[in-house]
C-alpha cells in the first residue's frame, strides 16, 4: 500500500518518516523530491512525478513492501493519478506545524532565500492543505486547474467531507518533541496496516468503483 506523509515545507515529514520506518518491517521511505526538482516545476510536473510515485509503490507491493512517501502532493492529487486505482490500499497523513515556527524553519534552512511574497506561498499552501484534509469540496481548483490532462478528478469530486474515503490524518508537529511525533507515525502507520487486513481500510482496492 501506499502511506503518505503530504504538507506545506519544514514541517518535519522526511525526518518523522525515515524514523518511523527505522522501527517497523516491510516498508521503504522515498522523498518526492528525491530525484531532483526542475528548475520551473509546475503543477504538471508534480502531477506526472505523484503518478511516477505511484508506480514505484506499485512495484514495492508485488515485493509485499509498502512504500511511505514524503512531499506535499495532497489526498485529492493522489487520488486522481492514473494509477491510483491499482493500489491495494492508500492512506494519508497530513503533516502540519504553526505558520511562525514554518518561518523559522525556513529561514534556518534556506538562509536569504525566500521573500516575503514566497513565504507567505508556503503559508497559504499549507492553509490551504488544512482545508483539503477536511472537506474535498475546498477550492479543488487549486490543483485542478491547469493540471495534468491525465489526472481523473472525477473519482472524488462528488465526494462531501462525510465521506469515509475522504480521510487525512492530521499530525501537528508544534511545540511537541520529534520522538512524540516519530510515535504518532508509527502508530498511524501499524492502524493503517491494520485496517487494510481487517478490510476496514476505506480506500482499499476498489475504492473508485
Amino acid at each position: 500500500m501506499l502511506l503518505k506523509l503530504t504538507g506545506s515545507s519544514c514541517s518535519g515529514k522526511t525526518t518523522l518518516a525515515y524514523a518511523a520506518a527505522d522501527r517497523l518491517r516491510q516498508i521503504a521511505v522515498h522523498d518526492f523530491d528525491e530525484l531532483g526538482v526542475p528548475e520551473g516545476a509546475d503543477l504538471h510536473w508534480r502531477h506526472r512525478m505523484t503518478e511516477m510515485w505511484v508506480r514505484r509503490a506499485l512495484e514495492y507491493q508485488d515485493r509485499g513492501i509498502d512504500l511511505l512517501l514524503t512531499g506535499q502532493s495532497p489526498l485529492g492529487e493522489v487520488l486522481a493519478v492514473p494509477s491510483a486505482p491499482l493500489l491495494d490500499g492508500i492512506a494519508v497523513c497530513l503533516v502540519d506545524v504553526a505558520d511562525e515556527v514554518r518561518c523559522v524553519r525556513l529561514a534556518e534552512r534556506d538562509p536569504g532565500r525566500w521573500d516575503a511574497p514566497a513565504v507567505d506561498a508556503f503559508l497559504g499552501w499549507a492553509a490551504w492543505h488544512r482545508k483539503h484534509a477536511l472537506d474535498p469540496r475546498h477550492r479543488p481548483d487549486v490543483v485542478i486547474d491547469n493540471s495534468w490532462p491525465e489526472m481523473v478528478w472525477h473519482r472524488w469530486i462528488g465526494w462531501h467531507a462525510g465521506d469515509p474515503r475522504w480521510r487525512t490524518q492530521l499530525l501537528d508537529t508544534t511545540d511537541q518533541p520529534v520522538t512524540k511525533s516519530v510515535d504518532q507515525v508509527e502508530r498511524w502507520i501499524t492502524a493503517q496496516r491494520d485496517a487494510y487486513q481487517a478490510g476496514q481500510l476505506a480506500l482499499s482496492r476498489g475504492w473508485a468503483s
